[in-house]
């Protein structure tokens, strides 16, 4: 079941707190692949605080920061962007969180 939009479809609504939705204009792959992302990074955050690690999870908070971020979720607004600007902030989102280094930080 999908969370409740706004009329202008720019937030969901969840338990009654409004939330910045994603891009309607990301394409289905790179949706899933920055989802993927975010998940991992979401698991790593719980992982960290499980070992008492606090640079793992400043590692994986970076990561669900940049995965948020190209997904429009956070930063400037996707409808205050012309297409050419969401597209690079996607695509540099997925370039970040997929380059080598990002394995060598933890950031995968």
């Amino acid at each position: 079941m999908s969370p409740e939009r706004t009329a202008d479809g720019r937030w969901i609504v969840v338990r009654g707190r409004r939330w910045r939705a994603a891009d309607p204009e990301l394409p289905e792959q790179v949706r899933a692949e920055l989802q993927r992302h975010l998940g991992r990074a979401r698991a790593a955050v719980r992982t960290g605080r499980a070992a008492d690690d606090p640079d793992a999870v400043r590692a994986a908070r970076r990561r669900v920061a940049l995965a948020k971020h190209g997904l429009g979720e956070r930063g400037e607004p996707w409808w205050e962007q012309d297409p050419d600007t969401r597209e690079r902030r996607w695509t540099e989102a997925l370039e970040a969180l997929e380059a080598p280094d990002a394995a060598a930080e933890g950031l995968r």
